[in-house]
């Protein structure tokens, strides 16, 4: 059921189901982090593996030291100018938080969604909730309510209706050692912002690493229908004539081909309204029955680095 009356979702969550919730990144797929079986049927519903952990969501700075043992001064720093927002900090647990949402790791992402629905409904509970993105595993993020519905549709009892998220991509995830920023996950802040903030950081290479902390999976967001980075779309579709190509275009790039139909992201090159397009224009190309989706990398500036890794993690095979 779509609907955005808080109410519904406050009862359900209640009573150990779970819900998607909006945030200003993703749809997430929300239960309580405080409930053994609502945990369960989140890794269950998305068909997701144990051993990759789940992002706690709660309302204040308050709340979150309810759930951790203490912040490094520079995760204070970023916590201060970014939330609520898409940031997520990797900080060491305390002992109320159950090892299944961290797979037994002593660390715990958290954040503050940057959502106005969604902080109504936090401060409702008397828990945090536990939210990784409402997508079968791998699968394109959702990023208004019908996506979820057309994912999940009965199993899930409530879908809390938030309109289109803004950001369109997930949150940035920072982890700290002695004080230096480790970013886990590229997201909808950027590097340099993140640096301006608290200085130097160390950006690790997570498609080739084991995955730590949610988002480090190698092959993440992507469509059914096969995925291509390519160097030119419009040499592409001519030298593909034969194939029933979707191209994911940036600026004005005039794709004029019987065999091909084209999103533009955003005529103006804008990073920002790209990230907000770039998911529910792979979701509905992915539907129009294709041979491929191909797109060219973003300019590797700001959060164009950001959605560089989520269409390498879609092409990945």
């Amino acid at each position: 059921m779509i609907t955005s009356n808080i109410s519904y979702a406050v009862n359900a969550l209640n009573q150990g189901d779970l819900v998607a919730i909006p945030t200003e990144t993703v749809y997430g797929l929300a239960g309580s982090a405080f409930n053994e079986h609502a945990i369960d049927k989140i890794y269950k519903l998305k068909n997701r593996p144990t051993c990759n952990p789940l992002i706690l969501h709660t309302h204040s700075i308050e709340e979150v030291l309810k759930f951790v043992q203490h912040v490094p001064p520079a995760a204070m720093k970023l916590a201060e100018a970014f939330w609520p927002g898409p940031l997520t900090l990797l900080l060491p647990k305390k002992s109320n938080i159950p090892l299944s949402v961290t797979s037994s790791s002593h660390l715990v992402a958290v954040r503050i969604p940057n959502h106005a629905v969604t902080l109504s409904l936090l401060q409702q509970l008397d828990f945090p909730l536990v939210a990784p993105s409402a997508n079968p595993y791998t699968r394109i993020s959702p990023t208004n309510a019908k996506m979820v519905d057309d994912y999940f549709g009965e199993a899930l009892p409530v879908i809390l209706d938030g309109d289109i998220c803004a950001k369109g991509i997930e949150s940035t995830i920072v982890g700290f050692h002695d004080n230096i920023p480790v970013i886990y996950r590229q997201g909808a802040i950027s590097v340099d912002a993140i640096e301006f903030i608290a200085g130097k950081s160390k950006v690790q290479a997570t498609i080739k690493e084991k995955v730590t902390t949610p988002g480090m999976s190698p092959m993440h967001y992507a469509p059914m229908t096969k995925f291509c980075i390519v160097e030119s779309i419009l040499d592409f579709i001519y030298e593909n004539r034969e194939l029933k190509i979707g191209a994911l275009t940036l600026g004005k790039i005039d794709v004029n081909q019987p065999n091909t139909n084209s999103i533009n992201l955003s005529i103006a090159a804008d990073l920002e309204e790209a990230s907000a397009n770039l998911y529910k224009s792979m979701y509905d190309l992915d539907g129009m029955g294709l041979d491929c989706i191909i797109i060219e990398l973003f300019p590797e500036i700001g959060i164009g680095k950001s959605l560089n890794d989520r269409i390498r993690r879609a092409s990945f095979r």
